[in-house]
């Protein structure tokens, strides 16, 4: 399916009330936990995804806007929202990412982005060439990378309880994002 913006709009503004509905006043056994290792717990997801609304989607669309591909995007830090969630709880994290969300899809909605905005390229430090629709095809994307990726852990929990069953439940089989 081509990127269409206002379904990407549409998908992530959906986002924050989807996290709100499955996390909110979970016991901290479900969302404290993780699939072992240094994966992530689903209160890291959620961390992560308002660490991204500030330093990510927008800055580089921004960046696209007014450099093109004459300037690197800035490098993302992926564990930066380990500091910043220190001392919050999943509820602060879960009203944080509406806000932030919603501030951001508003400021999104004022660029008033044409189909030929759509087409202006940047340059990724990792990736190379990219164009604003490819960025924000990926924030829709990303947000559904990490939905799945806490239904992963959430359902991984539950690993061993499920017995034989787990031979059916495909989220158990997943390796996934966090491998």
């Amino acid at each position: 399916m081509p990127h269409n913006l206002e379904n990407t709009i549409s998908l992530l503004t959906r986002t924050p009330a989807v996290l709100d509905a499955l996390l909110r006043d979970l016991p901290e056994s479900w969302t404290l936990r993780s699939e072992g290792g240094k994966t992530w717990t689903a209160f890291d997801v959620v961390a992560h995804l308002i660490h991204a609304e500030r330093t990510d989607w927008l800055p580089r669309a921004r960046t696209i806007l007014q450099f093109g591909d004459t300037k690197p995007f800035a490098p993302f830090d992926r564990l930066g929202h380990l500091r910043e969630s220190q001392g919050k709880s999943l509820g602060e994290l879960l009203d944080e990412f509406a806000r932030v969300r919603a501030e951001n899809l508003a400021e999104l909605r004022k660029l008033n982005l044409q189909p030929k905005d759509l087409d202006r390229g940047g340059r990724h430090p990792a990736l190379g060439a990219v164009t604003l629709s490819e960025l924000l095809a990926t924030w829709a994307a990303h947000d559904l990378t990490h939905l799945h990726q806490i239904s992963r852990i959430l359902a991984h929990q539950y690993r061993d309880a499920v017995g034989p069953f787990s031979a059916y439940l495909g989220v158990l089989q997943c390796a996934g994002h966090s491998s």
